[in-house]
């Protein structure tokens, strides 16, 4: 694979500046995967830029700076050391911008790395601050990124009677669109009052898999170490929503999973009688060091992706719940609330976007007819945002 030179929003932006800018008071949102091709971050770099008029700066789930680990561990604003601007917190006290946060400036830029999963919260965090950026009068600009996963798109599409924090629209599980893509169509879907322009980026191609961008990846959050991550995480997000680690913890979160009580032979054994399509299941025992199961021994196992392009995480999610139910019922117990914000609906619904996930693992049916289901409504989905994307 010869990398070829991918240019983002961020560089894109340096390189010509931008009339939506030019002498214009500038907020940013932005996370530790903010950075250029020369892996310089965007804070630094648009504050010591004379062209840009930096005054905050605002940061999504885990922290501008990603200091927060764990999973929701909210963080509180502060003035930020390397700028000497205040850094405001959408995982708090707040979720959407106050009034207050958005006085004083009068474009907000966006510059955010998305996984392509709809359960990854920073495309939530766009969205309110789309919604307040509306309200306030203030322009957006969002600094467009590479989808990791491309353009493939699969499992259920949320039910509106499903919101939360890690379902605000109607989108698949994975969606196969860009952060900019999504900006524009939630724009148009919400039907918000707000001047949005995107800076597209160069030379990206949906096909792309991340390595063909000549990009570097740098963690958007703690727990997406690597692109191998971000591609099992549409599927084993769903973990959070039941007793099963998902890995965090470990050196590979997501990619291993397990629980106390589980033969890793025998899960294994189940899920390659499934013949999935592109992975391949290696048992092992592991022990958390934070977070479900910290310290105490686990059985379960390892996926490793051998092909990217037939690999299905939504699918192999689903099975694997589907392979624990079999092997190992006990270890395998629907999580209760709260979750994410949520206080009243059960956390593995709202990850699903419904029950139907839930209540198929449990009458025990086959996951190839749940994608079956899903299909109608990907397809729908896939022809509504067709006029909002930005890439071949």
């Amino acid at each position: 694979m010869t990398p070829r030179s991918t240019l983002t929003g961020l560089d894109v932006l340096l390189r010509d500046g931008h009339a939506a800018l030019a002498g214009r008071r500038v907020g940013l949102l932005c996370h530790p995967a903010s950075v250029d091709a020369r892996l310089r971050h965007a804070a630094g770099l648009l504050h010591a830029d004379p062209r840009f008029d930096l005054r905050a700066l605002f940061g999504p789930q885990h922290g501008y700076r990603g200091e927060t680990q764990d999973n929701m561990i909210e963080w509180a604003g502060y003035l930020d050391p390397l700028t000497g601007l205040p850094a405001h917190s959408l995982y708090g006290e707040h979720r959407k911008p106050t009034p207050g946060m958005l006085a004083g400036f009068d474009v907000l830029v966006i510059d955010l790395q998305d996984v392509g999963a709809r359960y990854y919260t920073f495309i939530w965090t766009m969205l309110l601050c789309l919604e307040a950026c509306a309200d306030a009068g203030v322009a957006v600009v969002v600094l467009d990124r590479p989808n990791p996963l491309g353009g493939v798109r699969e499992g259920a599409v949320l039910d509106m009677d499903w919101t939360s924090f890690v379902g605000l629209a109607p989108i698949p599980m994975r969606h196969g669109l860009t952060v900019g893509e999504l900006g524009r169509w939630f724009v148009a879907r919400f039907v918000l009052d707000v001047d949005l322009q995107v800076v597209a980026m160069e030379g990206w191609r949906r096909e792309d898999e991340f390595e063909a961008t000549g990009l570097p990846w740098v963690l958007p959050s703690p727990n997406m170490p690597t692109v191998d991550t971000a591609f099992v995480y549409p599927g084993m997000c769903l973990l959070e929503g039941t007793s099963l680690s998902e890995g965090r913890g470990t050196t590979r979160p997501f990619e291993i999973f397990g629980a106390p009580g589980i033969d890793p032979d025998a899960l294994c054994g189940s899920l390659t009688d499934r013949a999935l399509p592109g992975a391949e299941f290696r048992p092992l025992h592991f022990q958390p060091t934070f977070q479900k199961h910290a310290g105490a021994l686990c059985g379960g196992a390892q996926i490793h992706v051998t092909d990217r392009g037939a690999f299905r995480p939504v699918r192999t999610a689903v099975e694997i719940l589907a392979a624990v139910r079999a092997v190992a019922p006990d270890a395998l117990v629907w999580n209760p609330p709260p979750y994410e914000y949520e206080t009243v609906k059960l956390p593995i619904d709202i990850l699903a976007g419904g029950p139907a996930l839930r209540e198929a693992v449990d009458a025990g049916d086959d996951p190839r007819d749940l994608a079956a289901a899903w299909e109608p409504d990907l397809v729908a989905f896939a022809g509504e945002v067709r006029e909002f994307e930005l890439y071949d």
